[in-house]
């Protein structure tokens, strides 16, 4: 079969004007970058209030694996088949993130035929947003250590800076760095750090921002630092939240693509979802309800991940109803959790497939706990026997459909398509998590109800930030659990379904102006680090322009 890229070349790409006249955005809304991507001002928003919103429908999977699941893949291949259903469907998806496409992944836009386009531009620069929250970010860190040089008018301790500076980048000899050497006309040396841009506060704020107005005032309560008497240091006390929403005037502006049959398609913001929300912008899926009947959206990792956090933090603030859950999953994954080497997933293995569902039917139990129809997509890869595929529709008792999108496209996913049209439902979802709940009894739930743990334990480090958070009243905020996507557990290497087992915060953060505490239970990387032989080495352009290895 032929690679990403050559496919991605081979399709006839529709000028973005005409994807947005087909959806209803008028030309006084559409910002071109070129022929095929454009920006869409907020404003349009205005304009379609009284609009009644389409479905939402959000794709997750079971516990993630190296052999890779698809999810994206399938939420394009989804989108594509209801559009060919004769519904009207968007796709809002997360902008790749330079780092891992460098590093371990290659381009994050989809696969085979099915695939945001133009991919190429997608997976490198694309509209320069996650340049402009690495620009605001930075101007942040830069103020900081200006402030402190100058004066230090607030009593900064430098000590207590928690704003680490970031950059796009896998980089792992950057998370540890001190700064400020060189003598007083450098500042004053202190230690510090990078993160990468998708792990920023920033990234979170933007994709939860439903204004200009909204973005400023999150970031003007972004906690950067302590003072020598004890005192919380935000944005607003630097006076330079106008500053930082100047950067990302253009940013915030949603993208609108197209898929290889000429889907519309958002692509918009980049969280991660092991130690953020996961999902595109609020921005981005709002507007795409008001023009579709049918909104396909992606959360990242695992349902115990990306899909809890959007269920319980992201449509709340949001204000979405979510209308269905899918789940996918494939004969791999099942196999690898079934206790399968990863370089042995393409023998033939039905014994260990059954074993591995239990990762599966947890997932689907955890979902349905939200008042949601839940369906299972089984995305096919060509090494999956007839056996394997057989035995799976024996011993999965959820809705279920076969996925092909990878090789035929929309075509592929139109049993899923059909399969979600059945089990779609207009009840309103009911979130696991309520603003009622004390941080604890949000992570004892969580724990409990979704990661299936035994015990909850809390670190002395846990306790003293938790006194900390408590005395600063920010406990009452929404929680964000950071921890492995390689396991329902706090262990990544507790593969399959898990119990009963000791679930450890080992800490907690603070990101006041997205409006969350992440709680930590694990060592989460902000800042990754290449490998010995980084995707890089496979990418290159020709003469032509011409790029390779971007799959």
């Amino acid at each position: 079969m032929k690679s990403d890229i050559e496919i991605a070349k081979e399709a006839k790409l529709k000028p973005i004007t005409e994807i947005a006249s087909q959806i209803g955005i008028e030309d006084s809304f559409l910002e071109p970058y070129g022929k095929y991507i454009a920006k869409v001002d907020t404003k349009i928003l205005r304009t379609l209030s009284e609009k009644k919103d389409g479905k939402l429908i959000l794709v997750t999977a079971m516990t993630p694996t190296p052999a890779g699941e698809g999810k994206t893949t399938t939420s394009i291949g989804l989108s594509m088949a209801l559009n060919k259903l004769g519904k009207k469907s968007i796709v809002t998806l997360r902008e790749p993130s330079l780092g891992p496409v460098f590093g371990i992944k290659g381009g994050a836009a989809g696969g085979g035929y099915s695939q945001v386009l133009p991919m190429e531009n997608i997976n490198l620069h694309f509209t320069g947003d996650i340049h402009a929250i690495s620009a605001a970010h930075n101007l942040l860190s830069a103020v900081i250590d200006a402030h402190i040089k100058f004066g230090n008018e607030l009593g900064i301790d430098p000590t207590k800076v928690y704003w680490k500076r970031t950059m796009d980048m896998n980089d792992r000899a950057l998370r540890q760095i001190v700064v400020g050497l060189g003598g007083t006309a450098n500042g004053h040396p202190r230690e510090d750090g990078f993160i990468i841009t998708a792990a920023s506060e920033i990234m979170a704020i933007l994709c939860l921002a439903k204004d200009i107005k909204d973005l400023k005032e999150r970031i003007s309560n972004i906690v950067v630092a302590q003072s020598y008497d004890k005192k919380l240091i935000k944005v607003k006390d630097l006076k330079i939240e106008g500053a930082m929403a100047t950067l990302l005037k253009d940013a915030i502006k949603p993208n609108l693509v197209q898929t290889i049959e000429n889907t519309p398609a958002f692509i918009h913001g980049g969280p991660f979802a092991n130690i953020a929300h996961g999902t595109n912008s609020i921005i981005a899926t709002k507007l795409a309800l008001k023009l579709a009947d049918y909104v396909v959206t992606e959360a990242g990792f695992a349902a115990d991940l990306g899909a809890e956090k959007f269920l319980d933090f992201v449509a709340p603030t949001a204000g979405y109803n979510i209308n269905a859950v899918v789940i996918v999953a494939t004969i791999k994954a099942l196999k690898y959790h079934g206790g399968v080497k990863k370089d042995e997933l393409n023998k033939e293995n039905v014994e260990a497939m059954i074993k591995g569902m239990e990762n599966l039917r947890v997932h689907v139990e955890n979902m349905k706990k939200y008042n949601v129809p839940v369906v299972v997509a089984l995305n096919v890869f060509n090494t999956d026997t007839e056996k394997e595929l057989e035995e799976f529709s024996k011993h999965c008792e959820m809705p279920h459909a076969f996925v092909r999108a990878f090789e035929k496209g929309g075509e592929g996913a139109i049993d899923l398509a059909n399969l979600v049209l059945e089990n779609i439902t207009d009840n309103q979802y009911k979130p696991l998590l309520n603003e009622k709940m004390t941080l604890e009894e949000k992570i004892e739930t969580l724990a409990k109800e979704i990661y299936r743990a035994g015990n909850i334990i809390y670190t002395d480090s846990a306790k003293s930030k938790l006194r900390f958070l408590k005395k600063h009243g920010y406990d009452s905020l929404p929680v964000i659990v950071a921890k492995t996507q390689s396991s329902i557990s706090d262990d990544p290497k507790k593969i399959n379904a898990p119990s009963g087992y000791e679930f450890t915060i080992r800490n907690f953060e603070l990101s006041a102006g997205a409006g969350f505490v992440v709680a930590l239970a694990g060592d989460i990387m902000r800042m990754p680090g290449l490998s010995k032989i980084p995707n890089a080495v496979n990418i290159d352009i020709d003469e032509d322009g011409n790029i390779s290895g971007l799959s």
